[in-house]
């Protein structure tokens, strides 16, 4: 694309077609500039077949307040509104919606709360909170949902596979596998949510972070097609890069030829005075050839070299291959435990993608509606109960136990405030008959989620750098229950209404169908 085309499709135009035609009756009604309010959440955890996540880590909020503060409507935006017609060749936009979009196409009226990125989130709870014209609010949606809903999803697995590799250095290398650019959002995502390092060197660069990676196949299979054989390929290499050498040891035959070259390599190296950095496996049983391995590292002296291991790993993949490692070490002599901790993880395609499960079901529902100064709660009913969203004006607290772990995630009204009360009544989101009390001796705190991050577009929170949303990551992670962290059926995390936001939903519900009963009544 040409510069100018790629600012049209990236920049205020990239949002779907029906948020401008709302954006237009909104217009057309008066009501364009009423304030909105709209909850971003999604409806249930990432579940990948045969296992499932039980919590998420909330990312991308930075690049999706980069974006709004960097785009505005121009006039080539209007031009090609402009050009847009209907079935019968009449214009889609009238000059009147356009002019008035010409002038405040812009965010700078949003106002927005958020979880912060880097925190555990849970299915049903407000990640963002949007409030703003309605016309602007509605045009937002889908960069929003865009930029929030993928980078969630990947930190989210990154997460899982950290916890799998039990916190073990973790590489992301998912440039070449990753949907175009958007490998660079799931990169960032992958930092936040559980790799030390990536691949992707300009977007290492841009985070502060040195880029990782050894080298390919095709560097040794040169050196073979040349005559020179792998072992040449390993001290050219070495030569090069004496202070960085990790060996790629499978291209021939990773017990036979590639473990003793890089022996010998390694051997010559520290004659030198430099010491070797590892080896990597990319294919095989990755589990007996990481122990056959170490044993062989370890005879020769190298018992402080890591072992990298790569190719179609996820958190499932990782559980079994160190699973295989304690059964199997001690037969070969190999102390599993050293063997795991020396263990490094490259993670690439299906963390990238999101293997089993590639996105996240995140939506964007008007919830209130700012009329002559007062929040008038809005509803959308579901025939699936479970998909009517919570109504209102809203806050969202986090309830800790005797234990201090994460027991709850509470929705309630805004004026409410839990941690003063002696008892706080749960209620299921859509089951009428489950609710639970819990006593304030039962409860070491309650805390506040959201966090105010815009007020009519200006900046209001401080963003940390990528360590500060690890350690975020960390903190709320420990704090779960070990059931939620299970990487298989995990425990559900209760996600409930207060009692009186509970109440405030059923009556806007027997409202709402009241009138459709009455007409069905014979």
């Amino acid at each position: 694309m040409k510069p100018n085309e790629r600012e049209t499709a990236e920049g205020f135009l990239y949002t779907d077609e029906y948020q401008l035609t709302m954006a237009q009756l909104y217009f057309r009604m008066g009501l364009h500039e009423k304030s909105g309010q709209f909850d971003h959440f999604f409806r249930s955890y990432p579940d990948y077949g045969l296992h499932k996540a039980g919590y998420c880590i909330a990312a991308g909020l930075e690049w999706l307040l980069d974006w709004m503060e960097n785009t505005h409507c121009r006039d080539e935006d209007i031009k090609y509104l402009k050009s847009q017609t209907n079935r019968v060749g009449g214009r889609v936009f009238g000059d009147d919606f356009l002019d008035w979009l010409r002038k405040n196409g812009n965010f700078d009226s949003i106002s927005m709360q958020a979880i912060p990125e880097g925190r555990v989130v849970h299915p049903n709870v407000p990640l963002t909170v949007v409030q703003g014209p309605l016309a602007i609010a509605q045009i937002l949606e889908t960069p929003l949902l865009n930029h929030l809903n993928y980078q969630t999803l990947i930190a989210t697995k990154a997460a899982r596979i950290k916890e799998s590799g039990r916190g073990k250095v973790m590489l992301e290398f998912g440039l070449r596998r990753g949907q175009d650019k958007g490998a660079n959002a799931g990169a960032r995502a992958a930092l936040i949510g559980g790799a030390d390092f990536s691949s992707n060197v300009g977007l290492s660069h841009v985070l502060g972070y040195q880029p990782k990676g050894t080298h390919a196949h095709s560097m040794v299979q040169l050196f073979m097609a040349l005559g020179e054989g792998e072992l040449q390929a390993f001290r050219a290499y070495a030569d090069v890069y004496p202070d960085d050498c990790l060996l790629l040891v499978d291209t021939i035959d990773t017990l036979e030829s590639g473990i003793p070259n890089a022996i010998i390599v390694f051997e010559e190296l520290r004659r030198k005075g430099h010491q070797p950095v590892g080896i990597r496996l990319d294919s095989g049983d990755l589990a007996y050839l990481s122990i056959q391995a170490a044993r062989m590292l370890d005879q020769a002296g190298f018992s402080d070299t890591v072992i990298v291991l790569s190719n179609n790993l996820d958190e499932l993949v990782i559980w079994q291959i160190l699973t295989q490692i304690q059964e199997e070490a001690p037969r070969y002599g190999v102390e599993a435990d050293h063997l795991i901790n020396r263990l490094v993880y490259g993670v690439g395609t299906r963390l990238i993608v999101s293997d089993g499960d590639p996105a996240l079901g995140g939506v964007y529902k008007l919830v209130a509606v700012c009329d002559d100064d007062i929040w008038v709660p809005a509803l959308k009913i579901s025939e699936s109960h479970n998909k009517t969203p919570n109504p209102g004006h809203k806050h969202v607290w986090r309830i800790y136990d005797q234990r201090g772990k994460a027991t709850a995630d509470l929705l309630t009204l805004e004026d409410e405030r839990p941690g003063e009360q002696s008892e706080i009544i749960l209620h299921h989101p859509s089951q009428t008959s489950k609710f639970r009390e819990l006593r304030s001796e039962s409860v070491t705190e309650v805390e506040s989620l959201l966090v105010d991050i815009l007020r009519e577009g200006k900046l209001v929170a401080e963003l940390l750098p990528i360590e500060g949303l690890r350690e975020r990551r960390d903190a709320d992670v420990e704090r779960l229950d070990p059931g939620v962290r299970r990487l298989m059926n995990p425990h559900i995390y209760h996600v409930s209404l207060s009692e009186r936001l509970w109440n405030m939903k059923q009556e806007l519900v027997a409202s709402a169908l009241s009138p459709i009963h009455s007409r069905a009544a014979p």
